[in-house]
């Protein structure tokens, strides 16, 4: 007997036991999800810095670099053929992260699958690249000459509405979803750019320039809906092969217009020795880090830290603005660059933030009706323990 019990514990023991090892499996799996989870906040806050710097350090280096080279054609151009570098940049991440090594071509050759089962053709690059790289071409011309007009507070917080137009977009084009909420965003972006342009009282000087930044909005919206439509989602490999793409008709087909733009003098510089080569290369590689991020960052953190860093953009903007111009932080552009802030943040919120509320609502009135009989079962039982008590004392 004594032998057995050594060996095989008692039912209510074993039970104990296998209730113990559950739940050390659950404290490990839930250890494992927090550490998880930590990483991946730690790494969404070191890519929502990196965003915000990269954004708004580009904005600042191409402001500082239209006071020696009034060119921003010609700046779109140099910075969009850096985009070649992404693929190359994806295969080396490739080459050190999978167990799997693949040939350049190979990967070439599967990430080339995006584009249809005959892959990157003639007719595909036409039809389907070159669309997307004359959005793209617009999206940063457009952003950098409004530059040139407004101060880089302004651009960047007017910029910040293209997600409600691609909300907008998706609403009408894509039939997504209807969101009360995301239509309240739209009309903030909206009233938004009122206020803004009524900021600087309707001078032709800020109208032209917040114009132009609402027009680059619109190409990026159009850009992102157009993607979606035509091409679908995509893969880190495929994304980078396409933003490579876009590079490869950047260099061949565009690379004549500020050709023309030189020889006719609309983009002049007196010599080569004049271009302040060093805030190009250096706008290309803060433009080329901020894409990077932005398309390649939801692997490491959420993408809504990602969005985040644009926002973060806009104060930064404004207190480099604040020493370095002569903007002035009325009443009505501080209103203006809240409610375009609080627009973009609601744009932010998931497709079911309703449900959750909901279920959050339920719970906490569950948990209140819980705790309410609770204490009344505590008082009613308390009165019963005192008359047992009490009356043996009276019989004795």
């Amino acid at each position: 007997g004594d032998e057995h019990s050594r060996e095989s514990p008692a039912p209510a023991e074993a039970q104990m036991q296998a209730g113990a090892e559950g739940g050390g499996r659950v404290n490990r799996c839930c250890w494992k999800c927090s550490v998880t989870q930590l990483k991946k906040i730690c790494w969404g806050v070191a890519v929502v810095l990196g965003v915000c710097s990269s954004w708004s350090g580009s904005t600042q280096l191409a402001k500082l670099t239209f006071k020696k080279f009034d060119a921003p054609f010609t700046l779109t151009w140099f910075a969009t053929n850096w985009n070649f570098l992404f693929f190359p940049l994806y295969y080396l991440g490739h080459v050190f992260k999978s167990a799997e090594k693949q040939s350049p071509k190979q990967r070439y050759r599967e990430c080339c699958g995006f584009f249809g089962d005959n892959g990157l053709t003639l007719k595909v690059f036409f039809t389907k690249a070159a669309p997307f790289g004359v959005l793209w071409t617009l999206t940063n011309y457009l952003y950098l000459h409004a530059i040139k007009k407004i101060n880089t507070t302004d651009v960047s917080v007017l910029f910040c509405c293209n997600k409600a137009f691609v909300f907008l977009l998706s609403w009408i084009v894509l039939r997504d979803r209807f969101m009360g909420v995301r239509i309240v965003a739209a009309i903030f972006a909206i009233a938004g750019i009122v206020m803004m342009t009524y900021a600087d009282g309707f001078h032709s000087h800020s109208v032209i320039g917040i114009a132009l930044v609402v027009g680059s909005a619109s190409m990026s919206a159009l850009y992102k809906v157009l993607f979606k439509l035509l091409l679908g989602s995509a893969k880190f490999g495929e994304a980078a092969l396409f933003l490579s793409v876009l590079a490869v008709f950047n260099v061949l087909f565009v690379t004549c217009i500020p050709v023309i733009l030189y020889f006719t003098k609309v983009e002049y510089w007196s010599s080569f020795d004049v271009v302040p080569w060093g805030n190009l290369c250096g706008f290309s590689i803060l433009l080329l880090t901020f894409n990077i991020l932005l398309n390649f960052g939801i692997a490491i953190t959420y993408p809504t830290l990602i969005s985040l860093g644009i926002v973060l953009s806009v104060p930064v903007n404004a207190v480099v603005d604040h020493y370095t111009s002569e903007i002035v932080f009325n009443s009505v552009r501080v209103i203006a660059i809240v409610i375009i802030g609080l627009g973009f943040l609601l744009l932010l919120l998931p497709e079911e933030w309703d449900v959750w509320v909901i279920k959050l609502l339920t719970r906490l009135k569950v948990r209140k009706k819980e705790e309410i009989p609770e204490g009344n079962g505590d008082i009613a039982s308390g009165l019963p323990n005192k008359s047992r008590r009490t009356r043996p004392s009276m019989s004795s």
